[in-house]
């Protein structure tokens, strides 16, 4: 079966690969069904082997794909299999991925696809720094001018607490404007807007992506908030 992909909308086709996988491809078994790319979550190993190495035939067998061990922290490192939750590298023979399954993927790319990276932001990530972590670390080396927002919950599902609302608005003012009061204590985040909050401060006016809701769109996407024990997606970005 072949690869369903999802592709940036973004002018840097010609300088990197970049995706987020589907549901559809794999050979795992439900609920894990089909294409799912985490070893943490309680499928097959050899499945989930089986199902990476589609991803390095279609990266052409040359690219080290970098799986970081995810932690919903703000941790960003040069490309490696490490505990962190951001990774970049400068590097043609690497790809650097994020695992999701709700919360929001981020590629980062200079206007020449030097220098890449790839963020996984969740809600408690995203308000602690991990997109300004990522971004101060790149611009070491090259500052991001490009960023694509994968596949995440959107802003009609994702339902969260007045602890989440008061950690926002603590941090930032500004987030105000992404939540929606549904009921007493509950409110709707919009973490693509969030995202480009932080984007938009950080002096990085190309943003593209945001489109998606992995939550209600269950044909495309594996969803934590909508089945605890599911899949995940990979978003990936590799220099050409």
């Amino acid at each position: 079966m072949s690869l369903q992909l999802i592709y940036p909308d973004w002018p840097l086709q010609n300088k990197v690969t970049a995706f987020t996988t589907t549901r559809m491809g794999g050979v795992s078994s439900e609920p894990y069904n089909e294409f799912n790319l985490a070893l943490h979550v309680g499928d097959n190993h050899n499945d989930v082997l089986s199902n990476r190495h589609r991803i390095n035939e279609y990266l052409g067998g040359s690219i080290d794909v970098k799986w970081l061990k995810q932690t919903h922290s703000t941790i960003t490192m040069d490309a490696a299999n490490i505990e962190a939750d951001a990774s970049f590298t400068t590097s043609k023979n690497i790809a650097c991925a994020v695992l999701t399954a709700d919360c929001l993927p981020l590629l980062f790319s200079d206007d020449n696809g030097e220098c890449i990276g790839a963020t996984h932001a969740g809600w408690r990530g995203l308000v602690d720094g991990v997109i300004e972590n990522t971004i101060h670390v790149m611009s070491h080396y090259i500052k991001p001018t490009h960023v694509w927002l994968g596949p995440a919950i959107g802003p009609q599902s994702f339902e969260v607490g007045e602890d989440v609302f008061k950690d926002y608005i603590k941090r930032n003012a500004d987030f105000e404007s992404c939540f929606k009061a549904i009921k007493s204590g509950k409110w709707n985040l919009d973490i693509y807007q969030a995202a480009k909050i932080v984007l938009k401060a950080a002096d990085i006016l190309n943003i593209y992506g945001g489109s998606y809701c992995t939550y209600s769109d269950e044909e495309q996407f594996f969803s934590y908030r909508r089945h605890s024990v599911t899949g995940r997606m990979v978003t990936i970005i590799a220099r050409r």
